[in-house]
């Protein structure tokens, strides 16, 4: 198969002036990164050769977008558990995902095959953003005096701010190609509602989105682009659902989480034939889409020859995380590289270093699947931390598979300690993070510490999955000095825990 099935060739110039290719001088920028002049091949372990050229033209690529998502699956040998109908606890059949999503996302939810094509309409949108640039953090790395070398994948260039629209826009599409009018789901911090509204606009279909009520408060503007593409906006828990309204029985002043949020948005989607339901994290087929992120970034490094040491993502379902790391696993297990993969949670909300690997609902009401995946408890409502894109209950399935095999770790950070390394980064590299991956720059920044107490001239990429400037708020808490730690109370874990669906004959 020829390189152009999988990239795509010749971005609009444009693009090239904007967020991936930068020209200095008598040098080539890859995402600020200089290029050798000369001509490079380099050839990947699925066999693919790309061409680093280097002609200062604007017609000339460093890189091209993808033309395909990769699926880890099938390079796994030991295949993820399935997800189970809550009632029989059998395998999930596709007829009964069917109320929710359309066919293809049933199909790529389930397949085995290595890579599936990125449809065209897909890739024009793609264009407006993609590729994405790697930055390497110079400046930060001469505030911390570390001989490491820290590179950042940075999402922020997308239309929504954030990795979210990888996923976004592919949903859309297929739900649109099969009649659906409207979509329904949750959101936290608000980047994948503002994302999944961006994405309906496009192709003409409704949005309604349920907000988690403490972000919904938090973070104003991001419902505000929510409504600004077209979308609905419901704090969540709300009285409009069933689910809402039980929890808000129970607790008027219910902070929300993630679950409660997935529960009212599926309840919606379940119970009117022209609606469907979309996901912005946990499911195979999000992950999926999100290893764009990842597929752009190997040929990145490559190309200018470097080899990452260290991959860290931040983790709440998980999706920025496998986006960056999965096609890096990939070469991993053909033996080209061995990095060290590490996921960063809040210790409010440890789903991977505290959870237990358990089949758990992926709602709080109890209507999903359920799937095997380090779990807090399905009804556990995290405390209010700022990152409102990491208060899951849950982690991925497939990402929780990958750590069980060992090919993943993780570590918990409290919510200080990134904002800490957030001005950090901000004052040196003059971007300002959103919540959710200053857990992820807490984590270089600690490790690029041990680099300069070890001498070790490590390499060490993390995910920067979007900009924070719909998050002031949160640094505005931490600048006065009003911000907290918070952590989850053994009882209360205990009790959520104790909830967990018992599946017998499952392994």
């Amino acid at each position: 198969m020829a390189t152009q099935s999988l990239f795509l060739a010749n971005p609009p110039s444009i693009l090239l002036a904007s967020s991936s290719v930068y020209i200095k001088g008598e040098e080539q920028w890859l995402g600020c990164l200089p290029l050798r002049r000369k001509q490079k091949h380099i050839r990947l372990s699925n066999g693919y050769r790309v061409r680093a050229r280097s002609a200062l033209n604007a017609d000339s690529t460093a890189i091209e977008i993808p033309r395909q998502w990769y699926n880890l699956i099938a390079d796994l040998s030991v295949k993820p558990p399935p997800p189970l109908h809550p009632k029989t606890c059998e395998p999930v059949k596709p007829e009964d995902l069917s109320p929710l999503f359309p066919d293809e996302l049933i199909k790529q939810e389930a397949t085995n095959e290595r890579f599936i094509d990125i449809p065209d309409e897909v890739l024009d949108i793609y264009r407006l953003w993609r590729p994405t640039p790697l930055i390497r953090a110079k400046r930060l790395e001469k505030l911390l005096n570390t001989p490491a070398r820290i590179y950042y994948k940075y999402e922020g260039v997308s239309p929504a701010g954030s990795h979210k629209p990888n996923t976004a826009v592919p949903q859309v599409y297929y739900n649109a190609q099969q009649g659906t009018k409207k979509v329904v789901t949750e959101t936290g911090a608000g980047q994948w509602g503002s994302s999944l509204a961006f994405a309906c606009s496009l192709f003409g279909l409704g949005c309604e989105v349920w907000q988690v009520r403490a972000s919904y408060d938090q973070k104003p503007y991001r419902k505000l682009m929510m409504q600004t593409w077209g979308a609905k906006v419901h704090p969540s828990p709300s009285d409009i659902t069933e689910a809402g309204r039980k929890i808000l029985q129970m607790n008027p002043s219910s902070p929300g989480s993630l679950g409660i949020a997935i529960s009212e948005a599926v309840e919606v989607a379940a119970t009117n034939d022209d609606t469907k339901y979309c996901l912005g994290s946990v499911l195979n087929h999000v992950l999926l889409h999100q290893t764009v992120i990842g597929e752009e970034c190997i040929r990145q490094m490559e190309a200018i020859g470097e080899t990452p040491d260290l991959i860290i993502g931040c983790t709440g379902g998980g999706s920025n995380f496998a986006g960056l790391s999965f096609p890096f696993i990939r070469e991993k297990l053909s033996g080209k590289i061995n990095p060290v993969v590490r996921a960063v949670e809040p210790t409010a909300c440890p789903s991977l270093t505290k959870g237990v690997y358990a089949y758990d609902f992926g709602d709080t009401a109890g209507m999903t699947p359920l799937m095997k995946m380090h779990t807090l408890g399905h009804d556990f409502i995290p405390d209010p931390i700022h990152a409102g894109g990491l208060r899951y209950h849950g982690m991925a399935p497939l990402i929780s598979h990958v750590y069980e095999l060992g090919l993943v770790e993780a570590v918990s950070i409290p919510q200080t300690e990134c904002f800490q390394g957030a001005l950090q980064f901000a004052r040196s590299e003059g971007l300002i993070p959103a919540p959710e991956p200053t857990h992820a720059i807490a984590a270089t920044i600690r490790e690029a510490l041990r680099c300069r107490a070890t001498g070790e001239p490590k390499v060490i990429l993390m995910a920067m999955c979007g900009h924070g400037h719909f998050d002031l708020t949160s640094y505005e808490k931490y600048l006065q000095g009003d911000m907290v730690d918070l952590s989850f109370e053994d009882e209360k874990i205990k009790e959520s825990l104790a909830k967990i669906p018992r599946v017998t004959g499952m392994s």
